[in-house]
């Protein structure tokens, strides 16, 4: 089971799931050809590259690998749209709790995470 799960992270838990596939809650800010900007539930911005990724709507969880701290190659996303805002700082308190070890029957994580 541990091979096929995708872990919700903000950006600071980036940089422990190098090479890893990850599920980022995040805003879109900027978008470019290739590349997109957007802000993770913590605040902090990350890179994404989207070649061939739809990122249309305003708040997104892209579905990629993490190819550094601040970097991850989108694989696909999914709109996370609703009517006004997205509470980012509940997906961000709702993403730290699922790294206690207290969930670890709740929340798989990848073994060496």
């Amino acid at each position: 089971m541990n091979e096929q799960i995708s872990m919700r992270v903000n950006s600071a838990r980036l940089s422990g799931v190098k090479g890893r596939t990850v599920r980022l809650p995040c805003k879109v800010l900027r978008l470019s050809d290739d590349i997109a900007i957007v802000e993770a539930s913590d605040g902090g911005q990350v890179e994404i590259q989207r070649k061939n990724v739809d990122m249309t709507a305003t708040y997104v969880e892209v579905i990629g690998n993490v190819v550094d701290a601040s970097t991850i190659k989108a694989m696909a996303t999914l709109p996370l749209d609703s009517e006004g805002e997205l509470d980012m700082q509940l997906v961000n308190d709702v993403i730290e709790l699922t790294f206690e070890s207290r969930f670890d029957k709740l929340f798989p994580r990848y073994k060496d995470t």
